[in-house]
């Protein structure tokens, strides 16, 4: 029985080579965007997810609370928290340990003791019982060996890099920091690299100093706390304790109410307000974001293919008359009608297949990620590919399949029945679901890529053009240099301005602290402190409104404010604050000027207040302005200067405007697919139009010929075939109209500065598929319209 069936398929589907190539490639199309999707979401979502305790590690992470309704959110914890934690909440969790993110200049000797290799990299310094929460694959040595000081184990990729062979790197010493010989005691297995602790340098904790160990008011990212819970215990039920550890500890009393959070390890990779080791997230609203794009496109394609199916049923019911009075029941019917479903799906399913291959290298460019199509890898694949074809088979063919099975055998052998006659019927109600689709989609990129282009010409309050920001060791030594080093990077040609400082205007490497202004008790706010020279303002475009630049000084001697500071302090007049104090940690000094708001973070943030004195120790980049017409030859002199100032360090150097472009990488992403995907659906939607008009005109030949018979025009028989189909698709637009507009702006308000949401996109997204529709309509309508009379009659 399944090999007639699938015969009889075979042939139905030779014999309508039209619609079927049309309802394989508009579902290859689908399928090929879902599969894309659902691999991306895969390696996204299996972050984190291999360690054999993953359910009970979690992340201690800080906040703080503001009288004026701020907050500040932060993966770092005070260095004391972690012994603490380990002493006070022993009856919860089985070992608690600390990371301490570092990096610098990396040495490596030869046998003969010449330098083979100077690298800067990223390191941690971690305690050896974090091994105990996270079982890491060692392939020598073990955790104890870091229970010294001045031990190092290393990922084997890094020790292959370091000793050309990792079984040779075990007992080789390394430099750290120029000062610093680490003995290499192990080996671990590379970490994937869907993996929130991107370990491949790993310091023994002993080895890391700091002037901040008993400080439990000084947090900082690069300081994590990880914690095993005991089995059997809730996390819940440690919110009790969590405060009285924050009572006991926190005594002082600051304008912020301190907080901690245990956050799951396998929610550190989607998390938005606490950051991570590697710097990439994936915020779960664009993960579900992706998914309803792919339920779109599989949605849009079914719908082609529903439409279509029913379109033939007509055109088939001879078929199906013959077959009952031969005895065929409905269920073997509806098996036939599946069973040629099927095979379409599976077909699409190959091609969808090519597609993806063709369309994966695109994709992980994109997203810059390895991710993969092995089905043999990730079997997942294949068991979501299989689910597709369930899903589309039965969703895409059942309906058709059950209209088609249901015909009356004497009126089908006549050719007198009819699908959806009258009303609106199915087939109309799912062309306004699937241009509704397309509809919502085309508002949504055109609003994306008028945000993004607000974006790129917000003004920022300063110039980041052609501003290079180079690193600067931050030993005593090189500081000494940091002065003549900029009068001769001034003397290069091309090179108009140089400042010293901690970070650029717009920066998320701040500092912030608390603070008390003129003599009063400390704000109800925190303060955000940058550290520059007096030709900071002159570098990077910064205008000043009230007062006058800062003197030349290697210490704190005056401050710079802003204008949000002036507003936070209640004072009307940037004047007003000239000549009063403010005293930061014991750093006390007048403010002798007031600089106009400039974004010191992206878009999505508002402006903070903000303070910016002289601090020579506290440098940590060079920032340079250059003519645009001469970057190449400054840059290359730039390099050569910096390299003879500090031989033993690695020159690192990034252009600003380029950095505040990455704020927005998201936002860029979404645009790209939304651009991609609206295109897609746009397309499957044209040729599923295509083919229905053509089914539709098919059918009334009869009824177009007759009319022009009796002295219809052509213009009028365009327009009568025309006429359902726009009113189909304004109807499309009156329902996507309120769906887009909820989501887009809810979308919006991510960011502090967006566009005024108008009536543009939607009257835009109105035009083009009602173009899209004249277009396809007119021209497989004009066509039928202009056929021969005779042809179509000489058999009546």
């Amino acid at each position: 029985m399944f090999k007639l069936n699938l015969k009889i398929a075979l042939r139905n589907l030779w014999k309508n080579k039209g619609y079927t190539l049309i309802n394989i490639l508009g579902l290859s199309i689908g399928m090929a965007g879902s599969i894309l999707i659902f691999i991306f979401i895969r390696y996204q979502m299996s972050y984190d997810k291999d360690y054999k305790n993953v359910d009970r590690i979690y992340r201690v992470v800080s906040n703080w609370k503001y009288a004026d309704g701020n907050s500040f959110y932060t993966e770092g914890v005070p260095l004391p928290l972690t012994p603490a934690m380990r002493n006070d909440f022993s009856a919860y969790f089985d070992d608690v340990a600390a990371i301490q993110r570092t990096g610098n200049i990396f040495k490596v000797k030869d046998e003969n003791g010449r330098q083979k290799l100077k690298v800067q990299e990223e390191a941690y310094y971690v305690e050896p019982n974090q091994f105990n929460i996270f079982d890491f694959k060692w392939l020598a040595g073990n955790p104890s060996t870091l229970a010294d000081p001045n031990t190092v184990v290393l990922s084997k990729e890094k020790a292959n890099t370091f000793f050309g062979d990792w079984r040779k790197a075990i007992g080789k010493s390394i430099n750290f920091r120029n000062e610093l010989d680490l003995k290499v005691t192990g080996v671990i297995d590379d970490i994937p690299e869907n993996n929130s602790l991107p370990f491949r340098i790993i310091i023994s904790y002993k080895t890391f100093k700091s002037n901040n160990v008993d400080q439990w008011g000084a947090s900082s990212s690069a300081s994590s706390c990880f914690v095993l819970l005991k089995k059997g215990i809730n996390i819940e039920s440690l919110e009790g304790p969590l405060k009285q550890f924050i009572a006991k500890y926190y005594t002082q009393k600051g304008p912020g109410k301190e907080g901690h959070f245990f956050e799951p390890l396998k929610d550190i990779h989607y998390s938005t307000f606490y950051g991570n080791y590697t710097g990439s997230s994936m915020p779960m609203k664009q993960i579900y974001g992706l998914m309803v794009i792919g339920i779109f496109l599989l949605l849009t394609a079914c719908i082609n293919f529903i439409n279509l199916a029913t379109a033939q049923a007509v055109s088939r019911s001879k078929e199906v008359g013959v077959r009952k009075v031969m005895g065929s029941r409905r269920n073997q019917l509806v098996v036939q009608f599946l069973t040629e479903t099927v095979l379409i799906v599976v077909f699409a399913l190959l091609l969808a297949c090519v597609l993806t291959e063709v369309a994966l290298p695109s994709m992980q460019n994109l997203f810059n990620a390895k991710i993969s199509f092995s089905i043999f890898k990730y079997p997942v694949i294949l068991l979501f590919m299989v689910g597709m074809v369930v899903f589309v088979s039965f969703l895409a063919g059942f309906y058709p399949a059950a209209v088609m099975s249901g015909f009356s055998p004497a009126l089908a052998i006549k050719n007198k029945v009819a699908v959806n006659k009258g009303g609106l019927g199915l087939r109309k109600v799912l062309v306004v679901v699937q241009f509704a689709i397309t509809i919502i989609l085309i508002i949504g990129t055109t609003v994306i890529l008028q945000q993004m282009k607000y974006l790129r010409e917000q003004p920022l309050g300063f110039n980041p053009t052609a501003v290079a920001s180079v690193n600067l060791p931050y030993d005593s030594l090189s500081v000494q240099k940091f002065g003549q080093l900029k009068t001769q990077l001034l003397e290069i040609p091309g090179v108009k301005s140089i400042s010293l400082c901690t970070a650029a205007p717009s920066s998320y490497n701040s500092n912030t602290n608390s603070f008390a202004f003129n003599g009063a008790k400390d704000a109800d706010f925190q303060i955000y402190t940058k550290w520059a020279d007096t030709t900071y303002i002159q570098t990077f475009g910064l205008q000043l409104v009230a007062g006058r630049n800062l003197v030349q000084s290697d210490t704190v001697k005056e401050y710079l404010v802003n204008e949000t500071l002036v507003k936070k302090l209640n004072l009307k007049n940037p004047n007003d604050i000239l000549g009063k104090t403010i005293n930061m940690g014991g750093l006390k000094a007048p403010i002798v000027g007031v600089l106009k708001d400039f974004n010191n973070k992206s878009l999505h943030n508002a402006i903070d207040p903000i303070l910016i004195s002289t601090r020579k120790n506290r440098y940590e980049e060079i920032s340079i302005k250059m003519d645009t017409r001469s970057l190449t030859s400054s840059m290359s002199a730039i390099e050569k200067k910096w390299n003879a100032f500090f031989p033993d360090n690695v020159y690192r150097a990034n252009f600003l405007d380029e950095q505040i472009k990455g704020y927005y990488e998201s936002e860029r992403i979404m645009g790209i697919l939304f651009k991609v995907f609206a295109g897609v659906v746009i397309f499957i939607s044209f040729i599923g139009l295509f083919g229905l008009i053509s089914f539709v005109t098919t059918q009334r030949t009869r009824e177009v010929a007759i009319r022009k018979v009796i002295g219809a025009s052509t213009f009028e028989l365009v327009k009568m075939l025309n006429g359902s189909f726009l009113l189909m698709v304004f109807l499309a637009n009156l329902v996507a109209w309120p769906v887009a507009y909820i989501f887009i702006s809810k979308w919006l308000t991510s960011f502090e500065y967006r566009i005024d949401l108008s009536i543009w996109p939607f009257v835009i997204a109105m035009t083009i598929s009602m173009l899209i529709t004249l277009i396809t309509v007119t021209i497989r309508s004009y066509k039928a319209a202009t056929a021969n009379t005779i042809d179509a009659l000489k058999y009546e």
